[in-house]
Formats: C-alpha cells, sequence, structure tokens
C-alpha cells in the first residue's frame, strides 16, 4: 500500500514535518502489518490552512456539481470494495466475508443514502415572509474511531460534502489503511484540492488540535464517552460546535409473547458480530422469569454455534479484538463478572482452545446479571452477553434505563402496539423493533452520556 507514512493535505500526499512511527499490528497473529506516521500540531495547521482557503470557492457550489460529485466517488468507492474490505480484515481483525459485505458496505450504504438525500434535501425554505436558508458551516474537524472505520469516516464525510464544507480526517491510528484508500478515491474521483484533507495521528497529537484549533469551525467526534468529554472541554474555548457519538450499554427487552430462540438468537448475532465491538450492541438481554432457564439454555446452544477463527478462514464468525488493550479490557470485565457472583453460562476468560496468540476472545453469555454488577454497567465492546431476569413490564423499563448511556434500545415482541409501546419508554436515541434491518435514512445518535446531536443522511 502506497502513502502509509504520509498525510493528504491540499489534493497532495505530503511527508509529515516530523517523524512519529507507529506500529499497525495484525490482531489475528500480533503481528506488524506495516508503519503509519503520527501528525502534530504543524500538520494540523497546514491541513486547516488548506481547507480554510478552499473553503470560499467550495461553498459555493452547486447541488448539481456535489452530486456528479458524490456519484463519481460511489463509482470508485465500488470499484474498490474487495480492496477496502481486505485491509479492514487485516487491521481490526474482522472475518473477510463480513469485512467486504458489512465493514466495507456500510461506506457504500453512506454513499448510495447520500445521493438520494442530495437530490431532494431542500436548503431553502420559506417560513411566514422569511427564506431561511442552510448554510455551510466552514471547516469541519472530524474524529472516527476503529470499530466500525468506513462507516463513520463516510457518514461524516459524505454530509460534509453535500452540503459545501471542507473538513480534516483524523481516523482512528488503530485501523488507520483504510482511510488511505479512502483519501485515494476521493482524490480520483475529482475532490478539489483542500476541501478533504486527512492528518493520521492520535488524540493528544492530532485530536488536540484539532478541537482546539480556532480555524475549525465545528467537530464530529465518534468513540469512547472519556475522549468525547475531553473533545468538548477543548473545543470550548474556540465555541465551535460539537457533535459527539460517544458510548452506549444497549438494552434487549424480550416480551412474553415473542419467539423466545428468534429474538435471542437476533441478539447473540447483535453482540457477537464484530467481536462485540460495536455501540450499539444489545449487550443486556431483559428476559420474563417464566422463561428465564428457557432463555439460558438457548443462549447456550446458539452460542456454541458462533466459529472463533482466523479472520482469512471462509467459516470464521468471530475474528479477535482490535489490540492488546481490548483484550486485556474484555478479559478483566469477564473476570469481574465471575468474581461478581454472576453465572457463567459459556465462555469465560482465556484465549479459545487451539489459540496461542492472537487477540481472541470466546464468545461468553452470563445469567443472573443483577444491577452494581461491572458487566452490567460498563460497557465491554467484545463478545459477552448479560442476560437478565425481570416480573413487569416497569421492572424492565427500569432496567433498561438504568444506565448513564441512552444510544440504542430493543424491544422483541408478537404484538407489534405492544413492542411500540414498549420502546417508547426506553431513554435512548435509536430503538428497534423485531430486530428490524438497518436505516442509512434514520437519525443516529443517543442521549446522555452517549453524546448528542444527530447524524447519516439528511441529519
Amino acid at each position: 500500500m502506497q502513502h502509509t507514512e504520509q498525510f493528504y493535505i491540499n489534493g497532495a500526499w505530503v511527508d509529515p514535518i516530523e517523524q512519529h512511527p507507529f506500529d499497525v499490528i495484525n490482531p489475528a497473529n500480533e503481528e506488524v502489518i506495516t508503519q503509519i506516521q503520527l501528525g502534530t500540531k504543524g500538520d494540523v495547521d497546514r491541513a486547516v490552512a488548506a481547507a480554510r482557503a478552499a473553503f470560499p470557492s467550495y461553498s459555493r457550489t452547486t447541488r448539481e456539481e456535489r452530486l456528479a460529485l458524490i456519484k463519481r466517488i460511489v463509482e470508485a468507492y465500488t470499484a474498490r470494495m474487495e480492496e477496502i474490505g481486505t485491509i479492514v480484515s487485516a487491521e481490526l481483525g474482522a472475518p473477510l466475508g463480513f469485512a467486504i459485505a458489512a465493514q466495507a458496505g456500510m461506506g457504500l450504504g453512506h454513499l448510495h443514502q447520500m445521493v438520494k438525500t442530495l437530490e431532494t434535501y431542500q436548503f431553502e425554505e420559506m417560513i411566514g415572509t422569511t427564506m431561511v436558508v442552510k448554510e455551510p458551516i466552514g471547516v469541519v474537524g472530524m474524529i472516527t474511531p476503529w470499530n466500525w472505520p468506513l462507516n463513520q469516516i463516510m457518514c461524516k464525510v459524505l454530509p460534509a460534502l453535500a452540503g459545501g464544507c471542507t473538513m480534516i480526517l483524523k481516523p482512528s491510528e488503530i485501523t488507520p489503511l483504510n482511510a488511505i484508500i479512502v483519501a485515494e478515491i476521493l482524490h480520483d474521483a475529482g475532490v478539489p484540492k483542500g476541501v478533504f484533507n486527512m492528518v493520521q495521528g492520535d488524540g493528544p497529537g492530532v485530536g488536540e488540535a484539532i478541537s482546539t484549533h480556532p480555524d475549525i469551525d465545528m467537530v464530529s467526534f465518534t468513540g469512547s464517552t472519556r475522549a468525547g468529554i475531553l473533545i468538548a472541554r477543548a473545543a470550548a474555548d474556540t465555541v465551535k460546535r460539537v457533535h459527539q457519538e460517544m458510548g452506549g450499554k444497549s438494552s434487549n427487552i424480550i416480551l412474553a409473547d415473542a419467539d423466545l430462540e428468534q429474538a435471542l438468537r437476533g441478539n447473540l448475532q447483535g453482540v457477537f458480530m464484530n467481536s462485540g465491538q460495536t455501540c450499539v450492541a444489545p449487550s443486556r438481554t431483559l428476559v420474563p422469569s417464566a422463561l428465564y432457564d428457557k432463555a439460558i439454555a438457548i443462549a447456550r446452544a446458539v452460542t456454541a454455534e458462533y466459529k472463533v477463527g482466523d479472520p482469512q478462514a471462509p467459516d470464521t464468525v468471530v475474528g479477535p479484538v482490535v489490540s492488546a488493550a481490548q483484550f486485556a479490557k474484555v478479559q478483566d470485565l469477564i473476570q469481574s463478572g465471575i468474581d461478581e457472583g454472576a453465572t457463567l453460562v459459556v465462555g469465560g476468560t482465556g484465549r479459545p482452545e487451539g489459540f496461542n496468540r492472537g487477540y481472541y476472545v470466546r464468545p461468553t453469555v452470563f445469567a443472573d446479571v443483577r444491577p452494581g454488577m461491572r458487566i452490567y454497567n460498563e460497557e465491554i465492546f467484545g463478545p459477552v452477553v448479560s442476560l437478565i431476569r425481570y416480573d413487569t413490564e416497569e421492572e424492565a423499563l427500569r432496567l433498561a434505563n438504568d444506565t448513564e448511556y441512552g444510544l440504542a434500545g430493543y424491544v422483541q415482541s408478537g404484538d407489534i402496539k405492544a413492542a411500540r409501546r414498549v420502546a417508547a419508554g426506553i431513554r435512548a436515541g435509536l430503538i428497534t423493533v423485531n430486530h428490524a434491518a438497518f436505516d442509512f435514512a434514520a437519525p443516529f445518535g443517543g442521549y446522555k452520556k452517549s453524546g448528542n446531536g444527530r447524524e447519516f443522511a439528511k441529519f
């Protein structure tokens, strides 16, 4: 791969001002894939200057010009889907087929949706006797995570391009290589010089420089709650707009009339895919007491079907988690569940049998999980499910809302009216009923410590 040790600034690949090499690790075998360079404030200054200079002309482009640009990006991205998925599989550890279809596929989904959105978006509206015009905010700093990198890069870059903004992207230094391909795609599609810029780096070196920069008008961040709070504080002095999409601890309320096996299969899939590294994963499963023992038996049997293995193997369903630090965190939380008295149904600490390296985690289910336990309260970001019993609908809602997060929630029921009634009581931004399909046109974002603002499509 070219450009691994360069940044994309003002329409060209440039060397960093200073040398700060950083190893990109393959989590499946713990070997170095390649090195990138971590940027500094000086690199961010160069990128911001380019974006600021490009803004006056790009902000005045027409809808038709931007639409033609995004359609060219669709073509260029589609041509490199397999390459993108292969890179994500290597740097994230996602199974190859899943990486191509889902990880790279999320980026393509946002592209197709943005074409539809931009074709009909209302930039002007008469309210009374006043013409209200929606204008590009200016230069946008974008800080994206490692777990669904194409999803978060494209759902920030595309609306900025569609709206007439210029931008600086800082992808995660843990999974930085897919962003290089994105930058190449945007270049080949003819994004004007300075409109899109990318600086690799970490939070202290590049993220903070973006957050504090006086010539950046908005920061759009996706990542941990801890980092999101730091970004908001850093941005306060320049009074820039800050959008945060942060952590989650989502509950799935299974009502008594639901198809229990179907509900649990969907629940476990939602947690185990991507090795549990999904912010909307339904990791707390709420089951009526009368169905609890049956739910435990189903969860044990279904979990045994999940093949953990090399991401390149065609039968692998669950790959490794992304890093040594993530592996250690997940192991610590699994052990805390055991120590605090939860019942280990399946899985547990340590690598699966047959693995002596790689950051592989055993898909794990706990029963008898109670409020106050760490696995009840904390976002695990690993393939770990907690089964929690409840007796009444009111209790289920109290347990579902008993969290500092509010990103997503789930309800399963054979009665759609009952499901919607319960869904209305969940304090979270995105509620999914009966495992409905993902919708690229819907607003995405949460309440409480899950952040503020909404993104995707017109939002």
